[in-house]
């Protein structure tokens, strides 16, 4: 039986865990918060635009789990909204828990209030890490799933403060860098203007300080845009914000709410004394960040050098997935690397040969894509997505995005990884 540690508790995190259990390796998650998923506990957008063929492409490799909750859990699907077709929306008051359950139904390890703080490394291989207890953790191979957001000097630094938002940094303590506890130096993104960092993309709004008519309209149709008067629109706000997918004028040009239990209001931050003039929002209160008024946390700090079997360069035992492992979005991108990350790591323990999933497949293309371009004039102003921006544009010239189940099945089951993830190796 070999042994996995993941650092970090979020989507990608979660992902890798039950890929690396299922490939039949003891796993052991450690998580610095109370509470798994991270951003995922505020986010709940899933199978918009080429996402859904994302999701579909993980479930025939066999990484479904996730997805299953996401389904299972989702509030509304089929919703449209600009630039974005047949999305489905989870409930965020519900998802950590269901998840959570899965873990431990699966008998996963799970070690909450931990911080992995420093590594000791042999060569260029990892043996333990070092814990804030002063512990050490010993395993065969590792994957880090930390994200790159925080600590709060980050979101200082490079923001408008520390926004208070789901990560909780004052209360558990920041990310800690293990690829760069290694040795290894991280890449940071940037944004047009050349500042580090980009913004999140959305605030979360108490869906009860809204008026009855948008409560009832939110809990009907998922989605409820409301057009903005010529000067309360700003599209420079357009530029600051990580997810480019909704750098459209329309969400300058309108308010976009859409359903996640709470309303997720599509934009980084919103001055409160301006949202509460517009009808319907006189009594709206920001649930995350507290500070959405002002400001939202800062990511795309802290990205990884890694292969597309996602090792980390240098590092013989160390992968990464999520945001750790290039300038991605989302949710369905931290889980299909997070089940890749997983499966290769029992590989690897076993001395193996990794899989490096081929480019026919929409999450082959979108993992070497998205290590090719953020190396290249620019790329690190990059940011990759199945749905939107440079990889949804991608994606559709080079015939990747589908929502056709039998044509993802034919396409998956060319490459002979169908069930892959479902296979015991040890």
């Amino acid at each position: 039986m070999k042994d996995i540690i993941v650092i970090g508790g979020g989507w990608a995190g979660c992902a890798a865990a039950i890929s690396a259990k299922k490939a039949g390796a003891t796993v052991t998650l450690l998580e610095r918060t109370d509470l798994l998923l991270g951003l995922g506990n505020v986010g709940g957008l899933t199978r918009n635009n080429g996402r859904y063929t994302a999701a579909e492409e993980s479930i025939l490799l066999g990484g479904r789990e996730l997805f299953e909750i996401t389904d299972r859990l989702s509030r509304h699907k089929n919703v449209d909204f600009p630039g974005h077709k047949h999305a489905s929306i989870y409930d965020v008051n519900f998802i950590e828990s269901a998840v959570r359950r899965k873990l431990q139904e699966m008998e996963i390890d799970i070690l909450f209030y931990t911080t992995a703080k420093n590594v000791e490394k042999e060569n260029q291989k990892i043996k333990s890490l070092i814990l804030d207890d002063g512990n050490k953790i010993t395993g065969d191979c590792f994957i880090e799933t930390t994200g790159s957001t925080g600590p709060m000097n980050n979101c200082h630094k490079y923001g408008n403060g520390c926004a208070m938002c789901i990560l909780r940094c004052p209360t558990f303590g920041g990310r800690v860098s293990i690829t760069e506890k290694c040795g290894i130096k991280d890449v940071m993104g940037k944004r047009n203007d050349g500042t580090y960092g980009s913004f999140s993309g959305s605030v979360k709004i108490n869906k009860e300080t809204l008026s009855k008519e948008l409560q009832e309209r939110l809990n009907r149709e998922g989605v409820v845009i409301i057009p903005l008067s010529s000067e309360e629109k700003n599209l420079e706000k357009l530029n600051i914000k990580i997810c480019q997918h909704y750098a459209l004028d329309a969400f300058s040009e309108n308010i976009i709410l859409l359903d996640t239990g709470h309303a997720k209001l599509m934009a980084p931050f919103y001055p409160i004394e301006k949202l509460r003039k517009i009808k319907g929002f006189e009594d709206a209160k920001f649930e995350d960040p507290y500070s959405g008024g002002v400001a939202n946390s800062i990511r795309h700090l802290s990205i990884a050098p890694r292969e597309n079997t996602m090792k980390v360069k240098e590092i013989e035992n160390l992968f990464v997935a999520g945001e750790k492992s290039g300038f991605h979005i989302g949710h369905t991108e931290a889980i299909v690397t997070g089940y890749l990350a997983g499966h290769n790591s029992v590989r690897k323990a076993l001395e193996m040969p990794l899989i490096e999933l081929p480019n026919s497949l929409a999450i082959g293309d979108f993992i070497s894509f998205s290590n090719q371009k953020m190396y290249e004039k620019d790329g690190d102003k990059l940011k990759f997505t199945f749905a939107g921006s440079v990889y949804f544009e991608r994606m559709k010239a080079a015939n990747l995005y589908s929502i056709d189940h039998k044509k993802l099945r034919s396409r998956v089951e060319k490459t002979g990884f169908l069930n892959m993830y479902d296979k015991k190796l040890c």
